[in-house]
Parts: C-alpha cells; sequence; structure tokens
C-alpha cells in the first residue's frame, strides 16, 4: 500500500493542473495509526465532494468489547463516535479562503436528535471504519496542492485521533450514551409484555425549541412530564433503574384539553417515540410501539388501486372504492388510503391529530346524519371504525381531539392535558357518555372490512432506463427526485433525518428487484429490511456510502405508495 508521503508526492506533482487530475491521488495510504482511502474524486469543485474512508485497527483504537455488544450498544458507539468526528471537523478544520465551491470542506453526516444506524461509522472487533466527504480544494479549477496537503496531512491526522481512539473520548460521556440507548430499547421490547404501546417517563421534556428546532426547549420554560397516578407505570431498565411514568395501554386513547394545552407536543413525542434519543433530549424515555404509525389527511396525493372500501364506498356514478385510483385525492381519501396502506405494512398502533385530519372523515354527527342520508354518504367516519380496527384485528389508537365529545363512546381511555400536565379524565368522560347519550347511527356495518392484496409492477418504476441505472436524488428530508418522477414525503412526519430519505430513494430502486407482479408492498419492504438486517445499508447501493440512515419499513412502503409512476394489481 502506497503511504503519507507518496500522498504528499502525488499532490505536489499534480499541482496547478487542471481540478480532474486529482484523479491520481484515488487508492488507499497507509498513515502511521490508520489507513486512507480515497474514493470517486469529484469531477469538479461544484460537484458533490469526494468519499474518504478511514481505517483504525481494533489493535489501536482499543475499544472494549462492552462498547460493542449487544447491537443496541454498537448502533450508540457509531453514533457517538460520528458526533465526535463532527466536532473534531468544527474545531481542527479551518474553511476560510479555501477556493471556490466545495473546496476545502470536510464533512460528516451529521445526526440530530435521534440515535439511528449509519453508515458514517463502522466499527467491530477488529476495525474501526469512518467514512466522511472532502471537497478537494482548487483555486478557480486548478488543484490547489498546498491546502490539499494541509487537509489530508496535517489536519486529518488530528481529526481521527481526537475521535477514533478510545483512549481521547470522554469515557462517562460513551458510556452514558450507549446505557441509555440501550435502555430505551429495553423498554420498548417490554411495551407488549405489560400490555403498552407507549409510555412517557416522569421528568421527561416533550416541548421543542421550535418547529425547525428538534432540540428540547429550555427548561425554565418547561413544565417536566407527570404521570397521572392511575396511569403510573415503573418499570426496571438495564442499567438506569427503576422509573416510573404514564404507560399508555392497548385500545383507544383520547388526548383531549384546551387549545395550547399540550396535546398535540404529546402526540409528537410519541410519533418520534419508535426512535432512541440522546442524552439531554428530554425524550430518552418516551417510546412508542415500534409499529406506530403517524396518520393524516395529504390532499393532492396520488392513489394507486387502494381498497378503501371499508371507509368509502358507492361513489357517484358507481366508481368502485375496492381498488381506488386518483391523481389528486381528497382530504378523507387520502386519509382513508394512508389508514389501509398502514394496515397492509404491518402497523399496530395509529396516531391521529383531528387538525391534521379531514373532518368529514373522522366524524359525522346526528345532525348531519338527519340532513344526509346514508344512501347519499359514501363515507363511513373513523370513529364508526376505531373500535373495530382494535377488536377484529389488534390495531390500537391514540387520538388528539378537541371538537367532538362522541368519541367519549368509543374510548378505552381519554388522557386531558391541561397546563401541560396529563390527566385521567376516563371516567369523567364515560360518565358524561352516560348522561348526554348521543342519537348518531353507527354506520359502516358489523365488520372493519378486508384488506386486499396490492403487487407492484417493477416495470414501472425502471421503465425507458434500459441499461442505465435511474438518478436518485434526496431534496431534503421531504423529497425523492426518482428519475423523472418526485416522491413527496413532506406528510409522511416519521422520517426524522434527510439521511433516512436519502436510503428510502435507494431502497425503493432496491425493492424493484422483489417485484415480480405477485408478492405485495408489505411483503416487498419486509424482503429489503431482512435484507438490511443481515447486510447492512450498504445493500442499497454498489458503492460505499456515508450518508445514508436506517428507516422503518413502514416508512419505505409509504415512499413506495407515493410514486405517481407506480403500478399495481389488485386483488380483492
Amino acid at each position: 500500500m502506497n503511504t503519507a508521503k507518496d500522498l504528499r508526492h502525488r499532490l505536489n506533482r499534480i499541482d496547478g493542473r487542471g481540478y480532474k487530475a486529482y484523479r491520481d491521488i484515488e487508492g488507499g495510504y497507509k498513515f502511521d495509526n490508520f489507513e486512507l482511502f480515497i474514493h470517486r474524486v469529484q469531477s469538479d469543485p461544484f460537484a458533490p465532494p469526494t468519499l474518504v474512508r478511514v481505517i483504525v485497527p481494533q489493535s489501536k483504537a482499543c475499544f472494549p468489547e462492552n462498547t460493542l455488544l449487544p447491537r443496541s450498544r454498537e448502533i450508540a458507539l457509531r453514533d457517538f463516535i460520528t458526533r465526535q468526528f463532527c466536532r473534531a471537523i468544527k474545531k481542527l478544520s479551518k474553511r476560510n479562503d479555501r477556493g471556490a465551491g466545495n473546496s476545502g470542506v470536510i464533512t460528516m453526516d451529521a445526526p440530530g436528535q435521534q440515535i439511528l444506524e449509519r453508515t458514517s461509522v463502522f466499527i467491530d472487533e477488529q476495525r474501526v471504519e469512518a467514512r466522511f466527504y472532502i471537497g478537494l480544494p482548487a483555486i478557480g479549477r486548478k488543484i490547489a496542492s498546498n491546502v490539499a496537503c494541509i487537509m489530508l496531512l496535517s489536519e486529518l491526522p488530528e481529526i481521527v485521533q481526537f475521535s477514533l481512539f478510545y483512549e481521547n473520548l470522554d469515557k462517562k460521556a460513551l458510556f452514558r450514551h450507549i446505557e441509555i440507548s440501550e435502555d430505551t430499547d429495553f423498554l420498548r421490547r417490554q411495551l407488549e409484555k405489560l400490555g403498552l404501546i407507549a409510555f412517557v417517563a416522569n421528568g421527561s421534556v416533550l416541548p421543542r425549541a421550535s418547529g425547525i428546532d428538534q432540540r428540547p426547549l429550555e427548561k425554565e420554560q418547561v413544565v417536566p412530564f407527570e404521570s397521572p397516578h392511575s396511569l403510573k407505570t415503573s418499570i426496571k431498565l438495564l442499567n438506569s433503574g427503576t422509573i416510573t411514568g404514564m404507560g399508555i395501554k392497548k385500545g383507544v386513547t383520547l388526548i383531549v384539553g384546551g387549545g395550547y394545552h399540550g396535546k398535540t407536543t404529546l402526540l409528537k413525542a410519541l410519533e418520534t417515540g419508535v426512535y432512541n434519543h440522546i442524552p439531554g433530549d428530554g425524550r430518552e424515555f418516551v417510546v412508542s410501539d415500534p409499529g406506530a404509525v403517524k396518520i393524516r389527511a395529504e390532499d393532492g396525493r396520488r392513489i394507486e388501486k387502494v381498497d378503501i372500501s371499508p371507509f368509502i364506498r358507492n361513489l357517484p356514478f358507481g366508481k368502485s372504492t375496492r381498488g381506488f385510483s386518483t391523481e389528486d385525492a381528497s382530504g378523507s381519501t387520502s386519509q382513508a388510503a394512508n389508514i389501509i396502506e398502514s394496515l397492509e405494512l404491518g402497523a399496530r398502533v395509529l396516531l391521529i391529530d383531528e387538525d391534521t385530519s379531514a373532518t368529514n372523515f373522522m366524524i359525522r354527527d346526528q345532525r348531519m346524519q338527519e340532513l344526509v342520508a346514508k344512501e347519499y354518504e359514501p363515507i363511513t367516519p373513523f370513529i364508526d371504525k376505531v373500535r373495530k380496527l382494535y377488536s377484529q384485528m389488534d390495531i390500537s389508537t391514540i387520538i388528539v381531539i378537541g371538537g367532538s365529545g362522541d368519541y367519549f363512546d368509543v374510548a378505552d381511555k381519554v388522557i386531558c392535558m391541561n397546563e401541560y400536565k396529563p390527566y385521567d379524565f376516563t371516567d369523567k368522560a364515560h360518565k358524561i357518555a352516560f348522561e348526554y347519550i348521543t342519537s348518531r347511527n353507527i354506520e359502516g356495518g358489523s365488520q372493519f372490512g378486508d384488506i386486499s392484496r396490492r403487487s407492484p409492477d417493477a416495470g414501472s418504476l425502471i421503465s425507458g432506463q434500459g441499461n442505465r441505472r435511474l438518478k436518485i436524488t434526496p431534496k431534503g428530508k421531504n423529497y425523492i427526485g426518482f428519475g423523472k418522477s418526485l416522491v413527496d414525503l413532506s406528510s409522511v412526519e416519521q422520517v426524522v433525518d434527510e439521511s433516512q430519505t436519502r436510503a428510502i430513494g435507494e431502497a425503493i430502486y432496491y425493492s424493484s428487484g422483489y417485484m415480480d407482479g405477485k408478492k405485495t408492498v408489505g411483503e416487498i419492504v419486509t424482503l429489503v429490511i431482512v435484507d438490511i438486517e443481515k447486510k447492512g445499508l450498504d445493500v442499497l447501493s454498489k458503492k460505499p456510502a456515508g450518508n445514508f440512515a436506517a428507516f422503518r419499513g413502514i416508512e419505505l412502503g409509504f415512499a413506495i405508495n407515493r410514486l405517481r409512476i407506480l403500478t399495481v394489481k389488485s386483488k380483492g
């Protein structure tokens, strides 16, 4: 293998030449404590930066076994190292006056508040590997070797030393990071055994700094969470001892209360409870069932042959809803489709906020039933299906609601948020329901309805490409450019990181290999997730990537269903 001296020599040799001459430095180089690999050199300073890998042997990195095992600790350790590497870049790499475009930039896939498995760092008994990106420096489009030498031969070894060697890390912070993550995984696994679908620890800080800043709101402005006595649950964790908090049991749970008293804030915390959070986030021990899915109305989305007949039937002009398709869904049809698609993908808990729901989908009161006869109303409202979802399909629901007391009749638990504190109002709500009996008719029959099989056609994803690879480009967290199509994930609220979006884009293409016209969306997604679990996120790309983050199969399925070029076969 070449050495660091060889790299310096090559850089000096191409100084001042055209930018493409940087390709001469592609390859591997041995430094004193690590190996450096330079991949896919960018074509010019304005192109996406160059992928670089560093490998440190464990004989020198010296991470102890109790930081690597079990897998929960390994993922948290990789997250911790990624954050340390990002801090080292900020501290040790000087960006100023290094040329145009991406010149002189060193970047790594920076995590947010969640602890996600990423391709930025790998670690096992043999090595620690870091993947990151370097904007090779240029003046105009001419190579600036003196700056490249500083970056690769001076700054980079310091960054590696600061972040990839156990002896140089804050041990207390490291173990707190991995132990809290391990405890969160353990806590989430206990939910099923305890008959719970969610848990919120006492003392949790639920409000966020702002809609675009997911760090916790400053503590002097926060009312720490405190469970009602009747809902208190205590669980002994592996590392943190016994914690107490509010357990939400299976069934139908309402979150009620006045405006601005914390209803949606609690639901938002439960949405992200499918992920682990970093120490200090405030939601470390807010956990939800792994199959919890946020459902909302999504005006304008495309729907492809979804059987929405459990909710919508008898459309004008005899249009069928057994395999309903539209290029421009309404609020009610989109919300119905979102529920059915989530059931196809294995959802176990539905999270619904009336503020982001279609009103006519959620409730049709007695007066409206009197005015518009059922024979002229295609929609069966959710209130008449929510208990059947639980009793017949074991699907629980948590609903934020403030405008319809009719839901008291179908609720198992009613939690009232008052000045950001939760109270158990179940008995009070049931008493009100008994005293003020509604005369609205229950609609939709005695059964929830069937879920049809929908089998995607791979040809619809890759038609017209020939031997060319589809261009797949994430556009922020909410959109994926997929060939000439655009996948809109802006209403898929449990995607929390752009690197998840990037990986989902690649996973859509990868999933086409399983589309044979027979397998359902759910079956295809399961096969993709199994491959990722066996082989890692690298299975999604032919070339190594440093900016993928793990996602759930549910979000992948949602992305596939939102492809405007998708065609499926539907069988009732």
